[in-house]
């Protein structure tokens, strides 16, 4: 159980780079075609998506990777006591 849980930790905490890395890149003109910003939306689109379809957006700011951040933090915080 240990092993699933430690799993489970790490995947959140790469989710939640893939995440920023994301949004990070959003602010500069990179072709959407390019291979890292194909891969980064495919990756993070199942958690934004339903995020976005939640939570309206502000005119130009999208509010969905902060609160999908914070669930990924609180899922690894509530995990780490069963992590061993």
């Amino acid at each position: 159980m240990e092993y699933l849980v430690r799993v489970v930790i790490i995947l959140c905490y790469v989710l939640i780079v893939a995440i920023v890395i994301r949004s990070l890149l959003s602010w500069f003109p990179i072709d959407r075609n390019n291979v890292l910003v194909r891969f980064l939306e495919t990756f993070t689109d199942p958690i934004l998506a339903p995020l976005r379809r939640i939570i309206p957006r502000l005119e130009m700011i999208d509010f969905a990777p902060m609160v999908a951040i914070i669930i990924l933090y609180v899922i690894t915080w509530a995990l780490k006591p069963y992590a061993g």
